[in-house]
């Protein structure tokens, strides 16, 4: 088990549509920690840790979302696991 970090952008119809407690809900099932949030230009950024494995079964559920989304694309960049998170939290 390698624990790492990941920040993760998406981009499509994901405001306004319960994609952050989606998040959430994904993360928080796969044992993850970090945030997400909306941002200006209509996309959400969220940054997760923790296994490698559950946080890549975490990007594939974001690429498909809640029903009510549409996401057009997803990036990712791996960073170092730094454990500063204890909890995943949506209410940015």
């Amino acid at each position: 088990m390698s624990s790492v970090g990941a920040e993760i952008k998406v981009l499509g119809m994901v405001q306004g549509v319960g994609y952050r407690y989606f998040c959430f809900r994904q993360a928080t099932e796969l044992e993850l920690v970090g945030w997400v949030r909306n941002n200006p230009d209509g996309t959400v950024s969220a940054y997760v840790e923790g296994d490698r494995g559950a946080i890549e079964v975490f990007i594939k559920e974001l690429k498909i979302g809640p029903r009510s989304a549409s996401v057009t694309d997803i990036s990712v960049q791996w960073r170092e696991f730094t454990g500063e998170h204890k909890s995943f939290n949506f209410n940015f």
